[in-house]
């Protein structure tokens, strides 16, 4: 998280979740925020997305993995949204590249082949 301090002021300077400003002001806080066009919203949507899976990655238990696991989920809710497509579709994509392709469960590590 990249805050700096500026007189009794943390400048935050990125996409939070809905609710946040609403928090905020129940703290009996101020803020500032704005509402972004689609174009710096796809844009923050990326960097979130790095955010996350990085805090994912560097959890420390079980209880804080799955909550970064959620908020990346998260996000790709969000993605999905933004692009005019459901959860719901992108499941159906997902299962037939599983039937197509498989998953991940094999954990197969794929080191060269024939070209």
């Amino acid at each position: 998280m990249k805050w700096r301090l500026k007189e009794k002021t943390l400048v935050h300077n990125k996409l939070v979740r809905d609710r946040i400003p609403e928090i905020i002001e129940k703290n009996g806080k101020q803020y500032t925020s704005k509402i972004l066009d689609n174009q710096e919203y796809l844009k923050e949507l990326w960097k979130k997305v790095y955010e996350e899976l990085d805090e994912y990655i560097h959890s420390k238990s079980q209880a804080e993995t799955i909550a970064e696991l959620v908020d990346v989920l998260e996000v790709i809710y969000a993605l999905a949204e933004y692009h005019g497509v459901t959860i719901d579709e992108i499941e159906e994509i997902r299962k037939r590249k599983v039937e197509e392709k498989g998953g991940f469960k094999q954990k197969v590590y794929l080191m060269e082949f024939e070209v």
